[in-house]
Parts: structure tokens; C-alpha cells; sequence
């Protein structure tokens, strides 16, 4: 599906100052940078400025900061390192983002430099989109590029400000995710398998309401699961569930049936007596868990019933696991999942972002995905269907 808003390759960039909105929200714990999969993402479009010499200034949030000024845990300071470390750049760091330190960075930057600034979030009026943030950032710089498709569903500061006062236009990064989500939709090879986890089904319901028009085989795994089942009468013990959620997973059932898509629960689970690690555990058939037992996972069964319809699938779309990943004892479903993925070489596989993308990275299964999305609640509005603030702000293409 072609991409509808200017690029960078679209505009000129020698000899001009680039302020691009990257997302280098990366876990960052006593000063290091834990996973660099975000920074390395941002890679591909800082290097195209730097090569066609521009000079370029990169702003992004960290973490949740109050807004009422620096937070030492959440500066950007070890990121514009590390930056530097897998880049080769010229890259130095601003303690500053609005005020006249950055300013002075920003002027003193030459072509092929690049100049990282400080968390935008470290003032309260970026997520509030205030037109005085908008108007500094965009003095910075004669041209915004947006590549952070983690935050291009949020309409803040940094995100749209930019690009009501100098030429807007995405990033390699950004193009790329907008046009796979899209195209995914748009016309997958078939069967066309969506995988579908967490905890909520309020979280999910427009995503799964837009998989049933287009899906063919739609699998629901962990928490929201329980909803369903209690929905259709069955027992579901102390496992997590919505109560008013459950008509409309009965109306999303019938939806299923009509539009003629499978769409397959868990049959059995793995309950524990308490939500920790060490908990004592057994296997329950769906609708028959027991008062003070809560389901933590799929059981075998239904790894073997997920697997079987992910085996013959040539597109696979997965958000959200299928159990409590993090804790090893509840990883066994969500790890089948992705190993049934990775096993099947024929498919077209896209991970929506989120914990799936947590997920694939601790079973050392990324290198076996087709696309890895870098942003969860972004792709899940794209795959709704809705519209991106931050990419309707860009300029469009001729």
C-alpha cells in the first residue's frame, strides 16, 4: 500500500538543520541501556541526514517523568551514548530542551553532527501539545522529520507541534510501519491468521472487531480469554475477567460465525493458587476452573490447537501473549506461540509491538519474524483503522 506523506528522500536536506522526533523510550537501568531495539530502529533515517549532510537534531521522551523538571533516572544522556556506540556519529548530549542551552547547542551544530536533546517530558506542557513548545522546537529547525512510531498516535508537542510552522515529512522508520500495517490489511495472502493476547478485551475491541472482517482464523489467548469463556457459562475460578465486557464478546462470537471466521479460545489452561511464580499449579479445562485457582496460561491442548492453525497460515498477525510471559512457569503458551510462528517459514509474520515484541526477543526469535512493529498502541490504531495524529500532521505526497 504506497505510502501517502512526503519522506525524507522527498525534501532536501544538505546544509539544513533536521529536527527529527525520534522514540528512544528504551529501558534504561543505573545509567546503561538495556535493549537497543528502538535505537537501532532510528538508525537507517539519522544516517541518511548525516550522509547527505545535514545537521541533525534528535528529541524524544523517556520513561514517565512528572513534568515538573529534570529526573536524573529518566535523562537521555546514557541513550545519545549509546547512540553514539552503535552509530559511529558525532553525537552530543543537551541537558536542556526549551530553554537557551538547547539553543545554543542548536546553533553551534554543524552538517553531519548530530545533537541529541533532553526527555521532552521533563516539561508538562509537551503531552498537553501547548503551542509554545511546538513553536521552540520548530525553531530549531528548517525541517521535521517524525520517525517515532511509537508516539505518532498521540497528538503532543513534539509529536505534531512541529508541523504547523516548518515542512513535515516521515522517516524511514515510520514510512515502513505505516505501509506494512496497512498493506497487511489491505490484501494479505491467505489463510490470514490473527493471534490475539493480554489481559483486557476492552483493550482489544476494536482491533478484534477489525480482525473479524478480514481475518480468517482469529485466536484469543490470555486474560481477555476468561471473559469469553465466562460468557459462554463456563466456571472461571479466581481468573481474571470483565463482567461487562461479556456481552459484547458474545456479539463478537456471533460476529465470527456470520463472517464465517474460526475463531478459537483455550480449551484447557494452566491455573495456579496464587498469583507468584511459586505457586502450586494443574491443568483445567476451560469453563471448569475451580473458586480460588486463576488461569496463568494455555494448557498443552491449546498450544497444539493454536500451533496447528499458525502452521497452515501464510500471513500471521500476533499481539499481546497468551499468559503471564514474564513469570517462567506461565511462558510455556506464549513461547509455543512464537515458536509456532518462527516454524513456519512459508508466512508473512508481523508482531504488533508490546509485550509480543518483549516476548520474541527473550525466546531469540526475532531474527525469524518478517516485521517486528516498534510501537503497540500505534499499531493497534492502525490496525483498528483509525487515524494517526502524528502522521496526518506530515505533509502529503504529490
Amino acid at each position: 500500500m504506497a505510502f501517502s506523506k512526503k519522506t525524507v528522500r522527498d525534501v532536501q536536506v544538505e546544509g539544513k538543520r533536521v529536527l527529527v522526533r525520534v522514540d528512544f523510550n528504551v529501558p534504561v537501568a543505573d545509567g546503561k541501556v538495556g535493549d537497543t531495539t528502538r535505537i537501532e530502529a532510528a538508525l537507517p533515517t539519522i544516517s541518511y541526514l548525516v550522509e547527505h549532510n545535514a545537521a541533525v537534531i534528535l528529541m524524544s521522551h523517556l520513561g514517565r517523568p512528572k513534568g515538573d523538571g529534570p529526573e536524573p533516572a529518566f535523562s537521555l544522556a546514557p541513550v545519545a551514548q549509546k547512540l553514539a556506540e552503535l552509530s559511529g556519529l558525532d553525537v552530543t548530549f543537551v541537558d536542556d530542551t526549551y530553554g537557551e542551552r538547547a539553543a545554543a547547542a542548536v546553533q553551534s551544530l554543524k552538517p553531519g553532527q548530530v545533537l541529541v536533546l533532553e526527555n521532552v517530558r521533563f516539561d508538562k506542557r509537551e503531552k498537553k501539545n501547548d503551542p509554545e513548545i511546538a513553536k521552540i522546537l520548530a525553531s530549531y529547525g528548517d525541517i521535521f522529520v517524525l520517525d517515532a512510531f511509537g508516539t505518532a498516535h498521540r497528538a503532543q508537542g513534539s509529536v505534531v507541534g512541529p508541523a504547523e510552522h516548518i515542512p513535515a515529512v516521515a522517516g524511514f522508520l515510520l514510512e515502513k510501519e505505516v505501509s506494512t500495517l496497512s498493506g497487511l490489511f489491505a490484501d494479505p495472502r491467505r489463510p490470514f491468521v490473527a493471534i490475539l493476547g493480554g489481559s483486557k478485551v476492552s483493550d482489544k475491541i476494536g482491533v478484534i472487531d477489525r480482525l473479524l472482517d478480514t481475518a480468517n482464523t482469529v485466536i484469543v489467548g490470555g486474560g481477555m480469554a476468561y471473559t469469553f469463556a465466562k460468557a459462554q457459562g463456563g466456571r472461571i475460578g479466581d481468573s481474571l475477567c470483565e463482567d461487562d465486557w461479556q456481552d459484547r464478546a458474545l456479539e463478537m462470537l456471533d460476529k465470527a460465525k456470520k463472517n464465517g471466521v474460526e475463531f478459537l479460545l483455550p480449551v484447557d489452561n494452566v491455573v495456579a493458587d496464587a498469583f507468584v511464580e511459586d505457586a502450586n499449579t494443574k491443568i483445567a479445562k476451560t469453563g471448569e476452573i475451580e473458586d480460588g485457582w486463576q488461569g496463568l496460561d494455555i494448557g498443552p491442548e491449546t498450544e497444539k490447537l493454536f500451533a496447528d492453525a499458525i502452521a497452515g497460515a501464510k500471513t500471521v498477525f500476533w499481539n499481546g501473549p497468551t499468559g503471564v510471559f514474564e513469570m517462567e512457569k506461565f511462558s510455556h503458551g506464549t513461547r509455543s506461540v512464537a515458536e509456532a510462528i518462527a516454524a513456519n517459514p512459508d508466512c508473512d509474520s508481523v508482531i504488533g509491538g508490546g509485550d509480543s515484541v518483549a516476548a520474541v526477543n527473550k525466546f531469540g526469535l526475532a531474527d525469524k519474524m518478517t516485521f517486528i512493529s516498534t510501537g503497540g498502541g500505534a499499531s493497534m490504531q492502525l490496525v483498528e483503522g483509525k487515524p494517526l495524529p502524528g502522521v496526518e500532521a506530515l505533509n502529503d505526497a504529490e
